[in-house]
């Protein structure tokens, strides 16, 4: 769990201009030292860019770390992106769904032989999990797409929680994703656990495969079901159980022992919100039109979003019995300070002296004296943060 708490206002402009260059001179001496792949799968790890956040100087526990360190980035590592072979594109609220066509955009400005509609996808299917077949009531807001010419890819986006005022972030590495609706995350950064419909589980395998099933059936079934469950069950003495009869098509309230073995139990969080059968109709039309081949197909739809996959996913519970997710997948924790100078205030002159130091030594690497990145390898080994560098 990351702490995280939604702040507003901007960063400061001369914060955001120092922010920009020592980002662009770390990013480059790690291409120098590693590779552009490192930085991607850098990028990825949540503990890694809160760090890099807090070395940039910017608050320590803000939701604003995320939407700035990637803004920062974008813009100063903008004319080094051909010499890096890295590439920037997506941010915050309309520039985020601008990410394919960005990813376009670059392709055709630097001629890459790469595959960029499959770049393209990869961002298209990011957002596409982490807003509907991963519910836990964060808001997607900023989507930060990064590649290099080999087809490499990572992605750091983030939601908001308007109800908590927390925000959640979300890290994909390109090559750590087989399957982009089964555990593709390679973490997830959040201050607290929540009640969360999780179709991208491995144990959410069945209920995918039942989804699909029912796609393939008339919508007139699921929407039988939604209009059932809508409904609330009579009222009738001792413990009350739903379950679904087969053949008269309904939700009943199960009362005795023997009734609760021959039918199929529903079970629901309370705060899991059932999906009006109205509102959801004609996309149910259009995906039985469509027949999606898979779990994936059916996500990439156009206009399939967070209420269809939740009605499809309700109802196959109950049809054939298949057992949902609600494991939360978030995986860190960070313990940090506040903002605002604590636990010190940012230090111009020296954070001046730091890119300074960072550029000087990227350019006598240029020339053939790597002298001073070497030294910068061989401080961190003394200093034991070896793996933090490597």
């Amino acid at each position: 769990m990351a702490n995280l708490p939604l702040h507003s206002g901007k960063c400061p402009p001369w914060l955001f201009s120092h922010m920009k260059q020592l980002g662009a001179a770390i990013i480059r001496a790690i291409v120098e030292e590693y590779g552009s792949r490192e930085v991607l799968v850098r990028l990825s790890d949540p503990v890694w860019f809160q760090a890099l956040g807090c070395i940039l100087g910017f608050d320590w526990h803000s939701s604003g770390l995320t939407t700035t360190v990637c803004g920062a980035l974008k813009e100063g590592l903008e004319p080094y992106q051909q010499e890096l072979g890295l590439f920037f594109t997506g941010g915050k609220g309309k520039t985020s769904r601008k990410t394919p066509r960005e990813i376009e955009m670059v392709g055709e400005k630097y001629a890459l032989s790469n595959e960029l509609q499959s770049l393209a996808y990869a961002s298209k299917m990011a957002a596409k999990v982490d807003s509907a077949a991963l519910q836990d009531g964060f808001q997607l807001y900023h989507h930060f797409f990064v590649f290099n010419t080999r087809g490499n890819w990572t992605v750091v986006q983030q939601g908001m929680n308007d109800a908590t005022r927390y925000a959640r972030r979300y890290h994909w590495l390109g090559e750590g994703v087989s399957d982009f609706v089964c555990e593709p995350h390679a973490g997830i950064a959040c201050e607290q656990l929540v009640t969360t419909l999780n179709m991208v589980a491995k144990e959410s395998a069945e209920a995918r495969a039942a989804s699909i099933e029912l796609t393939r059936e008339k919508p007139e079934i699921v929407l039988n079901v939604l209009r059932k469950m809508e409904q609330k069950p009579k009222t009738v003495k001792g413990p009350v159980q739903l379950a679904f009869n087969f053949d008269q098509g309904e939700t009943i309230p199960v009362t005795n022992a023997f009734e609760q073995e021959q039918c199929l139990q529903l079970t629901l969080p309370a705060a899991h919100d059932i999906p009006n059968s109205g509102r959801i109709n004609s996309i149910l039309y259009k995906i039985y039109d469509r027949r999606p081949e898979n779990f994936e197909k059916l996500l990439a739809m156009p206009g399939v979003g967070p209420a269809s996959i939740r009605a499809l996913a309700m109802v196959a519970e109950i049809v054939h019995g298949v057992k949902l997710s609600f494991r939360d997948p978030v995986r860190y924790s960070f313990a940090h300070g506040g903002k605002d100078g604590i636990p010190f205030p940012v230090d111009r002159k020296i954070y001046r002296q730091t890119i300074d130091v960072l550029e000087g030594a990227l350019k006598r690497a240029k020339l053939g004296n790597s002298d001073k990145l070497k030294a910068f390898k061989r401080l961190s080994v003394i200093s034991g943060i070896k793996g933090m560098m490597e």
